[in-house]
């Protein structure tokens, strides 16, 4: 049988910067490795870690399957590559013990995350559910709309200081959203912020947070203690906060702070699963980092504002190593959210030169 709407209870709720964050020496690590390429291995009652292979630098992307009655339930399902679906149909054929999949949850819309979701929708002939801001993005980015169009974000980048050689390369990238995914499904169950889904008897309250995607959904499980948490708490990392052209004057930061801080009302003894890096306790310790390793950032940004400065130019003071083009997108992306960030908090003023490019000053 496949999940249905019956399976939802309504509750009142109580490409990523390659950057270390401080604070994850202290967390507590309690699996030593992942599970090898096409297996899996239980990190809690009925859940089941497995890792799929990326072809970026951030070269990993873990996914969890959930004992759900008589099958199981996919917590997000990896890039759209034959490697990813070669390893799929291996599970499939061994771990799943012959056991039908019930539905397929994604947390958010980035390619890692959706890639095969169309995939094993059709191959099982179950349900996707998603929040809905999360899949229309997936159908937005499929169709490659104006506002999340390649050359949209180049304009978005060249106003804000990007060089023209960078410019350039963005343009020649062969990475693209309708490649790395396959077709969306044509219908989803949403999900929705303080929603509990019912797998296998117990309760996941669906926690929405911001700033990295629309209306990213991680899902908590207080009966085990465990939160799955996408790619909003990752424990040796700071996910992407990035300002894209169909928001240019968004404040992602705020609202990714904002979001951790709700994580951080979860107990401290919380299992975190996060989408990339091993699972770990310690979420309040992670949380607080997150916030440090942020206000940092934005110290050396403001101090690198002494004179008028783009978003470009600040990309050195965030990243201390050479880039890829591939990352220059998100580098810049990261940067213009840490000055917008600056500018709603009043640190600093923007003005638009004669060149064309938008400057910002301390105050």
């Amino acid at each position: 049988m496949h999940a249905s709407r019956s399976n939802i209870l309504r509750m009142n709720d109580p490409r990523t910067a390659p950057v270390v964050g401080p604070g994850s020496s202290e967390l507590e690590f309690p699996f030593d490795h992942p599970p090898a390429a096409g297996t899996w291995y239980p990190v809690a009652p009925g859940v089941y870690w497995l890792r799929m292979p990326l072809p970026f630098a951030l070269d990993h992307i873990n996914l969890w399957v959930l004992h759900d009655g008589p099958g199981w339930t996919i917590v997000d399902s990896g890039l759209n590559s034959e490697v990813t679906r070669g390893l799929w149909d291996r599970l499939v054929e061994s771990a799943f013990a012959g056991l039908p999949v019930q539905r397929v949850i994604v947390t958010h819309f980035h390619p890692d995350h959706f890639g095969l979701a169309g995939w094993l929708t059709r191959r099982f002939s179950v349900p996707l559910w998603m929040t809905e801001s999360e899949y229309l993005a997936t159908q937005i980015h499929c169709a490659q709309l104006e506002p999340v169009a390649r050359a949209a974000a180049i304009q978005l980048f060249a106003r804000h200081g990007l060089d023209a050689e960078r410019q350039e390369a963005l343009r020649q990238q062969k990475h693209s959203y309708p490649r790395a995914v396959s077709e969306p499904p044509r219908s989803f169950n949403r999900m929705l912020d303080g929603d509990a889904i019912l797998i296998d008897g117990r309760r996941w309250q669906v926690i929405v947070g911001y700033g990295h995607a629309p209306e990213h959904a991680a899902l908590y499980c207080a009966e085990i203690g465990t939160l799955i948490s996408g790619d909003m708490v990752l424990p040796k990392i700071s996910t992407n906060v990035s300002v894209w052209p169909a928001e240019p004057d968004g404040d992602p930061l705020t609202l990714f702070l904002r979001s951790v801080s709700r994580y951080a009302q979860l107990p401290e003894r919380t299992l975190v699963l996060p989408s990339h890096g091993l699972p770990f306790y310690g979420l309040h310790t992670r949380a607080a980092a997150l916030h440090e390793h942020h206000r940092m950032r934005l110290d050396e940004v403001l101090a690198a504002c002494a004179r008028p400065t783009s978003a470009a130019e600040v990309i050195p003071v965030l990243f201390r190593r050479q880039l890829d083009s591939h990352q220059v997108s998100f580098a810049m992306g990261e940067a213009i959210a840490h000055l917008n960030h600056l500018l709603y908090q009043h640190k600093v003023t923007r003005t638009l030169d004669a060149d064309g490019v938008l400057r910002f000053q301390r105050i």
